[in-house]
């Protein structure tokens, strides 16, 4: 009777005779990094653009760094922006208008900031009127009726005495009742208080307004100007000015669009075209063969085989990350890069926020 063999013995032997039959073969193969034949024929074949146009790069003769770049303005772009909220009432700009420092943009609505200026400087004026009054004091017409007033209290009161006077004699000899003689004496003493009150106010009217009066109404009116430049304030943060003079180089919002600035993109973005220039991403291991003064060109895909000149300006004092990428997938862009601007000195046809190709003449 013949013994079975166990499954378990059965698949191992599988899979150690599957191991031995892939190891020969690799090694009948030989090592994968030498190309062969196949691999030859592919590599010289040409590579046509399916547009007839050949977009590879040509590396220049002589001793040049390149590196990628983008066009920008002098000073780069201003986008401007407000930290507040609001629908835009109206657009003082277009794209490519030329603009000066502080020339108004936009508007966001503002009906109700408008109205809260108003009465902030109509209280401001009465405010200013109440101090002047308060320091000029009163009229000669007012003086004039407070002195009358005066003379009548006095004549008023002399004419009380003198009737108290004659009651006081003749209730010595019977002739006024105690109470006539209590009648005329509060009468002497009433008129004789109107007479002093009638003396203060003249004297006032003479001297004029008080220091204390004077400084409240001054007080007030510095108040007021707080309240108008407030109201202003606010006001002027609904408008949005350009800080810098150059050219519109976008609009992004329309006349009755909502703009929250929480949402990241400007209201518009303004550059000094006067002059353009180029940010370069320099190769760290290229950094000690640039320097200011270099000679330089750009190319790029809009213009095939022309060049622009340019010459190094500026060096920056920071290795950082790189602002332009291409679209190749094989890109690294974990390399570290130094910026350099070039400014151009041919840019007929340029504008920026294209991308270019940059050539340094190494040193």
């Amino acid at each position: 009777m013949k013994k079975k063999v166990p499954y378990g013995l059965f698949v191992f032997g599988a899979f150690l005779l599957f191991s031995v039959a892939m190891v020969t073969r690799s090694v009948l193969a030989g090592p994968q990094t030498v190309p062969t034949e196949k691999d030859f024929k592919k590599a010289e074949r040409e590579a046509k653009p399916k547009s007839g146009v050949d977009e590879r790069a040509q590396v220049p003769e002589g001793s040049y760094v390149a590196g990628n770049g983008i066009i920008e303005p002098q000073d780069r772009e201003t986008k401007l922006a407000s930290h507040i909220p609001g629908r835009i009432k109206d657009l003082a700009v277009k794209e490519g208008d030329e603009v000066q420092i502080g020339a108004k943009i936009a508007d966001l609505e503002n009906d109700a900031e408008k109205a809260a200026l108003d009465a902030a400087e109509a209280d401001l004026s009465v405010r200013r009127a109440e101090l002047l009054r308060t320091a000029r004091g009163l009229r000669k017409e007012d003086r004039d009726a407070i002195a009358a007033d005066t003379d009548s209290a006095k004549a008023r009161a002399e004419l009380s005495q003198g009737a108290l006077s004659r009651v006081e004699q003749a209730a010595k000899g019977g002739a006024a009742t105690a109470d006539e003689l209590d009648r005329a004496r509060r009468q002497a003493e009433a008129d004789k208080g109107s007479l002093d009150a009638a003396l203060a106010r003249r004297g006032a009217a003479v001297a004029g307004a008080r220091s204390e009066d004077i400084l409240v109404a001054q007080a007030n009116v510095q108040a007021a100007v707080a309240r108008r430049d407030q109201a202003k304030s606010n006001l002027d943060r609904l408008t949005i000015r350009s800080p810098i003079a150059g050219h519109v180089l976008q609009v992004k919002l329309r006349a009755g669009e909502y703009y929250n600035p929480q949402g990241g993109d400007p209201i518009a973005v303004v550059g000094d075209t006067r002059k353009l220039r180029v940010r370069m991403d320099l190769d760290e291991r290229d950094i000690g063969r640039v320097k200011v003064g270099s000679k330089a060109f750009v190319t790029l895909n809009a213009y095939p085989g022309k060049r622009f000149t340019a010459n190094v300006v500026e060096i920056g004092r920071r290795m950082g990350r790189k602002n332009v990428r291409t679209d190749d997938p094989t890109e690294r862009i974990d390399t570290k890069i130094l910026e350099v601007l070039l400014e151009l000195q041919d840019r007929e046809g340029l504008l920026p926020g294209l991308r270019v190709v940059s050539y340094v003449e190494a040193k």
